[in-house]
């Protein structure tokens, strides 16, 4: 019942083992695994219709609703929670975790893998130091301990956001982007299928007068939650650098 937990539980479950899947799972604007995730049943964290299912294992985000966990709880159902993944280390315990919770450790143990092979290729290939700031609709950015900080290391990258003192999900005036001058500027790929306030500041004439950096569309999908996927957006950053400092 949480966009994280689901993805990992489709990646890891055997056959036959997986019954249901949140809304979001299905959703390509906050999942990687959008089509993965039409194979199974949805569900809205509902407490009624996940007790109907009667399954053994109900896995959950830390943030998943609340009332829905606890009644699950005192209707007698497993529930194991899980905190949003902020680095790598938190991508593979929650891997080993979920592979522990169905016996699928050799499958889990494989993920891991990947999940440091794609590590060691990021750390082998270049690493220039340029700057990025992560620009998201209504002005968002991420700061020190987040996924998408510990992205932009893995990339070789230094985030003006952890420079500045921020940490965690927080604005950022666009006074304060336009001073740090990043190199580069990441931004959300989704599309609102319709013009959203919410991107106002993306459309801004000081953001597009920014034309000397090179904005990325960030596969945000992929940043959400922690996954050997994760690296995907990592890779992707770490070329856009090579490109800048080519002549």
């Amino acid at each position: 019942m949480n966009v994280c937990t689901d993805q990992l539980a489709m990646l890891i479950a055997g056959e036959g083992q997986l019954h249901s899947v949140s809304a979001l799972a299905a959703d390509p604007r906050n999942s990687a695994m959008a089509e993965d995730a039409q194979a199974f049943q949805a569900n809205h964290a509902l407490a009624e219709e996940i007790f109907l299912m009667q399954p053994d294992l109900v896995l959950a985000g830390t943030f998943s609703a609340r009332a829905t966990v606890g009644l699950l709880r005192r209707l007698g159902l497993r529930v194991e929670e899980f905190a949003p993944a902020s680095s790598f280390t938190d991508i593979r315990d929650d891997i080993a975790r979920i592979g522990q919770l169905l016996h699928r450790q050799e499958r889990a143990a494989e993920l891991v893998s990947q999940l440091d092979e794609g590590l060691a290729r990021l750390k082998a290939g270049p690493h220039s130091g340029r700057t990025i700031a992560l620009y998201e609709p209504n002005s968002y950015t991420a700061g020190g301990g987040t996924l998408a900080n510990e992205i932009f290391k893995a990339a070789g990258l230094v985030n003006i956001a952890e420079g500045l003192g921020i940490t965690g999900s927080t604005r950022l005036p666009l006074e304060q982007l336009i001073m740090a001058k990043p190199d580069l500027i990441g931004r959300s790929s989704s599309d609102y299928g319709a013009p959203a306030l919410a991107q106002e500041n993306l459309v801004h004439p000081a953001f597009r007068a920014l034309s000397r950096q090179e904005v990325i569309d960030l596969p945000v999908a992929k940043m959400i939650c922690g996954a050997p996927f994760t690296l995907d957006a990592a890779f992707l950053l770490q070329d856009a650098a090579a490109r800048q400092e080519r002549p």
